[in-house]
């Protein structure tokens, strides 16, 4: 017996390991990718109402694939098994969008859709499963810490390879999609090499009968009954709020201020590097004072993230603005996800993060559509209509802070502290929020 749980220790540590270097290889696809797709469509001479639709329609395909999660991965007999090959097909993706401005026929955004689409769903169907996954592995005092560090590791890379592709894209500005099919050739490779370090993990047994006590419908029709129900409509509204004015920064940065590749990168560097310095920050006082104070605090950052925007379109101030937004995202999107596996039983626990993501995709998908419509239609603040979308933003984003915030609770024993003992890091008096 004692050899087993010392095996099976063993086997955790080094998956732990494995999944770091996982972050790092998935990091570097991203960093090749995830700010560069709104500008591979506008260089395909996108419209705004298109790149509306390139961020609301994967999301909106991403969410309906989370509610087959679960079901699908209990069919391949273990999360691992149904993880492994979607990895495998979402690495292949990226060679069809590649290729999309010497292939394809007809009016390319919309190849590019169609392939980000499918892209989107094979990145994201097995996070259900992953999160479950890794809920077994890391053990929950020291979740905030674990996922920080892992975070960090995982920004400081996608941070380089945001720059390296900028520089790509820069050095090949007379032959842009030469550039785009260089580091979209680079995204693929990394993500198989994430994909290697995936398959060498361990997962834990899990119980599959006993997830048939509920439904993903029953959950839906109790989520303004339970805390977490009420958690996953206020992460979902926030989102919506949010994407109203996220696809926008980019299209406001590229066409509007006419910024080149390189100080475009360089702005949202700032806020990589905002994420990389404060993950640390946030996980310690998620471990000591819970999820939800963490989620409280950054909370009210988060309306106004995009209305320091309406300052001033100097490079410099909107790097300070990248800032304020990687502080407050960092706190955040930590705090969330964490408190799903907190306040979720481990078997139901692929169900409820399939049903988070699939609601949370659902909004987003909705405010990006929003946004794509309201653009052209709004009048200008301070000279540019898309400033008036960041205004609407941050205002719905306030709303939706203030009327639901406080209707969601802590689920661990955590210490009761002031903001100040918060910030601080001090300890306080232990008791249940």
């Amino acid at each position: 017996m004692v050899k087993e749980v010392t095996t099976k220790r063993r086997k955790v540590r080094k998956s732990l390991k494995l999944s770091v270097l996982d972050a790092a290889a998935f990091s570097a696809m991203l960093g090749l990718t995830q700010n560069y797709i709104t500008p591979f469509a506008l260089a395909l001479k996108a419209t705004t109402a298109q790149v509306g639709l390139l961020a609301s329609v994967p999301s909106f395909t991403t969410a309906l694939s989370q509610l087959a999660a679960p079901k699908l991965s209990q069919r391949a007999g273990s999360r691992k098994g149904f993880i492994l090959p979607v990895a495998f097909g979402h690495a292949l993706m990226w060679l069809p969008i590649l290729l999309i401005p010497y292939v394809f026929p007809g009016p390319k955004v919309w190849w590019l859709i169609g392939f980000v689409t499918l892209s989107g769903v094979l990145s994201s169907i097995a996070n259900p499963a992953w999160g479950s996954m890794m809920a077994d592995l890391v053990p929950e005092e020291v979740r905030g810490r674990y996922f920080s560090f892992r975070g960090r590791i995982a920004g400081f890379i996608s941070l380089v390879f945001s720059l390296i592709a900028g520089g790509v894209l820069q050095l090949f500005t007379g032959n842009v999609f030469v550039g785009f099919s260089i580091i979209f050739a680079g995204a693929m490779l990394f993500r198989l090499l994430s994909l290697y370090f995936l398959s060498g993990m361990y997962e834990p047994p899990i119980s599959y009968g006993k997830e048939g006590g509920q439904s993903l419908l029953y959950m839906v029709g109790h989520l303004g009954s339970s805390n977490l129900g009420r958690f996953i409509i206020y992460v979902a509204l926030v989102n919506f709020a949010t994407n109203i004015a996220a696809p926008f920064f980019a299209v406001y940065m590229l066409r509007d201020l006419k910024f080149n590749y390189v100080t475009y990168m360089l702005i949202i560097a700032f806020n990589a590097i905002a994420n990389l310095v404060f993950l640390t920050f946030w996980g310690r006082r998620a471990d000591r004072a819970g999820n939800i104070k963490v989620i409280r605090v950054t909370s009210f950052l988060l309306p106004f993230v995009p209305l320091v925007w309406l300052g001033s379109p100097n490079m410099y101030y909107l790097m300070g603005a990248e800032i304020l937004s990687g502080f407050a995202w960092s706190g955040f999107n930590l705090a969330i996800v964490n408190f799903v596996y907190d306040a979720s039983e481990p078997e139901n626990r692929t169900k409820y993060i399939a049903l988070f993501n699939s609601i949370v995709l659902v909004a987003s998908c909705l405010g990006a559509l929003t946004g794509g419509y309201l653009a052209p239609h709004l009048p200008p603040v301070l000279g540019y209509q898309l400033r008036t979308l960041f205004t609407i933003s941050g205002v719905l984003r306030g709303l939706v802070v203030a009327s639901l915030l406080r209707f969601i609770f802590e689920v661990r024993r955590v210490p009761k502290m002031n903001i100040v003992q918060f910030l601080l890091g001090r300890s306080g008096s232990t008791e249940r929020n």
